[in-house]
């Protein structure tokens, strides 16, 4: 099939036609663009939300003009003020000003499809072969490698998000709070609740934005009041994911803390060793970290968990961007809005720096794995290499140490 050729709507940097007003024609032909170009970006988008987001500005801003630079910005900066996946959200943003509501579902949905089928593929791999040795050489050298990236989101977004007195409270409190065992989504709640009072009362200014207070209070309760699972369910894997879609702030990393405390220690539906495979592969897959869930929730309920974990952590990202996207100019005037924003922010890094040592525990088991992630973090802090390479590198190592010492078990 040739290639759409992208709609010169947008000459000399004017606003581009409102969907609205365009033809059938050419809305069939904008939705199709849209999903072209989001499933080519879902198939090839490696490297995390980061490289997500440049290779968005190149193809939506430079390549087809879409929209401004300066427009791109302010979405993405919304993005950061609800829960969910950033670089999807923004995703679905781009989709939802280039055709409305048919334009969010076509943008969302193929940026997160090619990702889904490829960790879905994989998961079914690694339940037919996850005790032959071979598979486990191999996660047995992306383990360690991930413990080093894991610790340069946290390192590199904590410069961002620890920025005065009390997000550094916010941060550490939120530390204790992981290691005393407290609700991660309450503790993300209270202290993004907390730090934003405190600059409100430092500022002792307006009250311009208070209308945000009633949202933050709503996710809190969905994420407060679910009932306990008592079997693995679709029904309750399904709610599950869509908890932490409802109330996940920061970058996909911070999802490993609510695994860890929900589904390992809590729940016990998946061991420490099985949520560090399910990273892994998140990991050298394209597309968000949080199709995650997908491979979790095959390893839960088989297909039908697979399917209902990718739905129900992906739903609220394309509700709430359904909700938020006509406010965008106002939330990102708002100080109230942003002071919760700094506050989550700050308990996110500290939920994920306790996360760390947890994984750290279960990846770092012998000499070899001590010092590839050792050389690990000093590639990613020191030459910033690109996280991909690691993980494939950090494999590889794995299987050649199979290949020496075939006839010696997998380390537990």
């Amino acid at each position: 099939m040739p290639e759409i050729k992208p709609a010169q709507e947008n000459p000399e940097g004017q606003e581009p036609v409102a969907y609205a007003f365009l033809n059938r024609s050419q809305q069939q032909q904008r939705l199709a663009e849209l999903a072209i170009v989001f499933l080519r970006l879902g198939a090839i988008a490696f490297g995390g939300p980061a490289a997500h987001i440049a290779m968005m500005n190149q193809e939506v801003v430079n390549h087809r003009q879409w929209m401004s630079r300066e427009k791109l910005l302010d979405l993405l900066g919304i993005t950061n003020l609800i829960p969910g996946p950033n670089s999807t959200e923004l995703a679905i943003h781009i989709g939802y000003e280039r055709a409305g509501w048919r334009g969010l579902l076509v943008a969302g949905s193929c940026f997160i499809l090619p990702a889904m089928l490829i960790v879905w593929g994989l998961a079914m791999i690694y339940v037919h072969y996850q005790m032959l040795p071979g598979v486990g050489w191999l996660l047995y050298g992306i383990k360690p490698v991930m413990i080093a990236i894991v610790l340069q989101a946290v390192w590199n977004l904590g410069k961002k998000a620890v920025r005065d007195a009390p997000t550094i409270v916010a941060g550490v409190s939120a530390i204790a709070a992981y290691f005393a065992g407290l609700d991660e989504i309450l503790a993300l709640f209270m202290l993004g609740v907390v730090v934003m009072l405190v600059k409100q009362w430092q500022r002792r200014g307006s009250i311009t934005g208070a209308f945000l207070l009633p949202v933050s209070g709503i996710l809190a309760q969905a994420g407060s009041t679910t009932a306990t699972v008592t079997s693995i369910s679709g029904g309750s894997i399904f709610l599950f994911f869509l908890k932490v879609g409802c109330v996940l702030y920061g970058s996909g990393y911070v999802l490993l803390a609510f695994l860890q405390r929900e589904l390992v220690d809590r729940n016990h539906w998946l061991t420490s060793q099985q949520l560090l495979d399910a990273i892994a592969i998140g990991q050298i897959t394209p597309g968000p970290v949080f199709t995650t869930a997908t491979f979790i929730g095959y390893l839960l309920a088989g297909n039908t968990g697979a399917i209902v974990a990718t739905i129900g952590i992906f739903l609220p990202a394309f509700v709430l961007v359904g909700v938020v996207n006509p406010w965008v100019a106002r939330l990102r005037q708002s100080p109230w809005a942003s002071g919760f924003l700094d506050g989550v922010n700050a308990a996110s890094l500290g939920l994920m720096a306790g996360v760390t040592c947890t994984l750290g525990r279960a990846a770092l088991v012998d000499t070899l794995t001590i010092i590839m992630a050792i050389v690990s973090a000093i590639a990613v802090f020191r030459y910033n290499v690109n996280s991909v390479w690691l993980v494939l590198a950090g494999g590889a190592i794995g299987l050649a140490r199979y290949g020496f010492v075939e006839i010696l078990p997998y380390p537990q």
